[in-house]
């Protein structure tokens, strides 16, 4: 399969790059191997995206999908194996092999883990990294937010209204999130906040999560545990130009492979926000159409 350009990743990057590539009349393809939206699908609500006073991440994931297909830009829902750069790239995923001139990459991030002992069993059965997606688990239960900023306190805050209890677990003394977040956390009298102190073991109970022990020593009871403690690139392939795995690119978005391109929540960058990521999107476009156009 040859396509001029390959995008991979469906976050709020990849599909407003995608957008522009078609409107420009170059068709891209876009390999997806989860839902599109991304990290969207993790936000409850969403408030600093212009255009809306209000939206739900999935909400907001839903409409530019919709966009994106009306403009009849090819999927493929698979996941890429491998990555070669020879004369043009060489994408290897689990079905197919695609050769294209210009890759983007919109891989994003994946929630940071804390690797402690028990970890990886409880994923799905008492951990989770996404409260929108399994709240409703742990209605009218007990359940513990680690984290401190943004992420954390959204999740606390979605929780706060469906559990019985809330505590979240910060290693610092404050919090990092924004006030409006801190000042909306404050109207739930069912969260508690323990500050300066981590979580150091799972303890489970007939064969499931029961409780949390902290670095002081103390339990705390725990149906469910939320991790909200930021996030990490995923696995840059082409071994391009990084710094702590986030990939180095310029002001038109190059990595330091001649046509390959990174964007959204992959890159090393100051700000990490759905507005960002949208605009790269954009940068990384025009200067594809630019050098197809010989502009």
């Amino acid at each position: 399969m040859q396509k001029e350009v390959v995008i991979i990743g469906s976050g709020i990057a990849g599909m407003s790059c995608a957008i522009y590539l078609i409107r420009a009349g170059i068709k891209p393809l876009i390999i997806e191997k989860d839902v599109p939206g991304g990290q969207l699908h993790k936000a409850n609500s969403i408030e600093n995206y212009p255009g809306f006073d209000k939206i739900s991440g999935p909400d907001l994931a839903f409409n530019i999908y919709n966009q994106v297909k009306k403009l009849d830009v090819e999927y493929l829902f698979d996941e890429v194996v491998d990555i070669k750069k020879e004369k043009n790239i060489i994408i290897k995923t689990r079905k197919e092999q695609i050769e294209t001139k210009y890759l983007v990459i919109a891989t994003g991030r994946a929630p940071r883990k804390l690797n402690l002992e028990h970890e990886e069993e409880l994923i799905g059965k008492g951990i989770s990294y996404c409260a929108l997606c399994d709240g409703n688990l742990y209605k009218n239960k007990d359940v513990v937010v680690i984290g401190g900023g943004n992420s954390a306190i959204l999740d606390a805050i979605y929780l706060a209204s469906i559990c019985h209890k809330v505590t979240i677990i910060h290693r610092r003394n404050n919090l990092r999130a924004e006030t409006k977040l801190t000042l909306d956390l404050e109207k739930y009298d069912n969260v508690d906040i323990i500050y300066n102190n981590q979580v150091t073991d799972y303890i489970i109970e007939n064969g499931k999560l029961a409780k949390v022990k902290l670095k002081d020593n103390t339990t705390i009871n725990a149906d469910g545990v939320f991790i909200a403690i930021g996030y990490e690139p995923i696995a840059n392939m082409l071994k391009l130009d990084s710094d702590n795995n986030y990939i180095i690119v310029d002001s038109k978005m190059h990595t330091s492979i001649d046509n390959v391109y990174a964007i959204g929540d992959a890159i090393k960058k100051d700000i990490y926000q759905l507005i960002t990521a949208s605009n790269e999107g954009v940068i990384c476009a025009v200067d594809i159409i630019n050098k197809t156009k010989n502009l």
